[in-house]
């Protein structure tokens, strides 16, 4: 939405910066009218990468955020939108009417890229998801500030006394209904294959505590969409929504047998070719 209002303006304002030039009455048209609507697209994304630089420079990341900030999401959401035909992705979803459109959920996903949240909710707008993700994340250029204001989580994989504290604030703020909560069970990216390993069960206990249900999501060739646009190519992605487990049975298992069930699902969906062979 956002690329493409920036695109008509860009269009509209290259018709009126032409009329004077009478571009219109000859056959110049043909290379000045594209030329100004290029000038006019990067403009519009000047200003567009600097309104996101004001934003971000306000926001006080040793503040604690309580509250989802409707402005930040929306704004997230609109560049996101922008961001993936921007990346050449070419993003099919299967799946995404079982993620429940009312209360509070875990979503859970195999982790491949860094892009692999920007897929996650750009299928899924309106779902209010705040990631669980690294300490190091937070003082990432303007990511780090928009996650901060969207009530994103950093954990501490080193010090568990913190990483404690990070699950038990995701089981409140599932529990007030201030946000749905994204993880990523394998705690990491693969530096060796990117493909799915084992998960850290405990993070499961996040969903048992706050008695919400588990979205068991996959992706596909997300470890692709970096590397692709080095060459300007574009990568197919493909998001599933494997399953949704309701409360009672997610509340039936340990956490343990929950993580065992759940890899075993992702496992099934994406194919030994996608599993790693240590799993």
């Amino acid at each position: 939405m956002l690329l493409r209002f920036i695109i008509m303006c860009a269009m509209v304002l290259a018709a009126i910066a032409g009329l004077p030039m009478g571009i219109f009455e000859s056959g110049t048209w043909l290379w000045v009218y594209p030329l100004l609507t290029l000038g006019f697209t990067a403009l519009g994304g000047a200003i567009g990468f600097f309104y996101l630089l004001i934003m971000c420079k306000r926001v006080d990341l040793d503040r604690e955020q309580e509250e989802d900030d409707p402005l930040y999401r929306r704004v997230m959401e609109l560049y996101i939108e922008s961001l993936v035909p921007a990346l050449r992705v070419c993003l099919r979803s299967k799946g995404v009417n079982k993620v429940p459109s009312e209360g509070r959920f875990m979503l859970v996903c195999n982790h491949c890229s860094d892009v692999d949240p920007i897929m996650l909710l750009h299928e899924l707008p309106n779902r209010q998801i705040a990631f669980i993700s690294k300490k190091e994340n937070r003082d990432m250029f303007l990511v780090g500030p928009m996650m901060h204001k969207t009530m994103c989580q950093m954990i501490d994989r080193e010090n568990d006394r913190e990483a404690l504290k990070t699950i038990l604030k995701c089981i409140r703020l599932l529990k007030e209904d201030k946000v749905s909560i994204g993880v990523f069970p394998e705690g990491g990216i693969s530096k060796v294959d990117r493909k799915l390993r084992r998960f850290r069960p405990g993070v499961f206990k996040v969903a048992q505590k706050a008695q919400v249900p588990i979205v068991v999501c996959t992706l596909r060739n997300t470890k692709d969409v970096l590397p692709n646009m080095r060459y300007w190519k574009p990568t197919r992605v493909d998001m599933n929504v494997v399953a949704v487990l309701p409360v009672e049975e997610v509340l039936a298992v340990n956490t343990t047998e929950l993580a065992e069930r759940i890899f075993l699902m992702m496992a099934e969906d994406l194919g030994p070719e996608n599993v790693s062979e240590e799993a």
